[in-house]
């Protein structure tokens, strides 16, 4: 589904139960995370939606390199001749995305969590399990990336160990990746709260990374799956703490 200007200039894509994202600045774009492979589709319902062309997509920047953020990364890359852009730490993941660490064991969560399971057959129906892996990419280390929208680079590991948030302090907009949602992939809960560890690679790292979130004051929190928080940061993180994670 296609949600334009969830905040100004940034426009919101879901598919199967996975966000990803366009910053508009100046009729140029950036795409922040690259949903599953069938988004590819909704990349171009969008830019007829916002009227804009493939031509205008300066870059894809990836929070983290799971299989359900990288859907067509690699095809923007190739196709469309943009940069994909990643931390160093998760640069080995785009090439594997499926080969992520985490401290349980995935199949417990699909045979049980009845709430998961319309979210488990979305991810299949739209192919999210088989990504083409990113064949180049520009690392990064922090700053602010050289993109349109400018965003701040905000380290966040733990869900995985080179998960970044992007902060847009102009738009008061935190676009939080998956180092907290507002649902849970993997147990159907919604609100605020980690991702299940049998996504995370070290939930201690990643209640602890809540800190920098936090520190960056936005209003406005865009996360990589559920809905958008406009409640602030604040108390998004004290609510994920209290949750925690499955």
């Amino acid at each position: 589904m296609l949600y334009p200007n969830v905040v100004a200039g940034v426009h919101r894509v879901e598919d199967a139960f996975t966000n990803w994202y366009v910053i508009e600045t100046d009729g140029r774009l950036t795409v922040v995370d690259a949903g599953v492979p069938s988004s590819w589709d909704s990349l171009h319902a969008l830019l007829r939606a916002i009227e804009r062309s493939p031509d205008d997509i300066q870059a894809v920047v990836l929070t983290h390199a799971h299989f359900d953020h990288v859907g067509f990364a690699e095809r923007a890359r190739r196709e469309l001749g943009v940069p994909v852009y990643v931390h160093e730490n998760d640069a080995p993941l785009t090439r594997h995305p499926w080969r992520y660490d985490h401290e349980r064991p995935r199949a417990p969560y699909f045979a049980t969590q009845v709430k998961a399971m319309p979210i488990v057959a979305a991810l299949a129906r739209h192919r999210a399990f088989f990504p083409s892996a990113v064949k180049e990419v520009i690392r990064f280390d922090g700053g602010t990336l050289p993109v349109p929208g400018s965003p701040n680079v905000v380290f966040s590991p733990g869900h995985t160990l080179g998960h970044c948030a992007l902060h847009l302090p102009d738009r008061d907009v935190l676009l939080a990746g998956d180092a907290l949602v507002t649902l849970d992939p993997y147990t159907g809960r919604k609100g605020p709260r980690l991702v299940a560890r049998a996504a995370t690679a070290d939930a201690e790292r990643n209640l602890r990374s809540l800190d920098a979130l936090a520190e960056t004051g936005a209003t406005h929190v865009l996360t990589g799956h559920g809905e958008p928080w406009h409640q602030g940061i604040e108390a998004a993180v004290q609510r994920a703490r209290a949750e925690g994670s499955a």
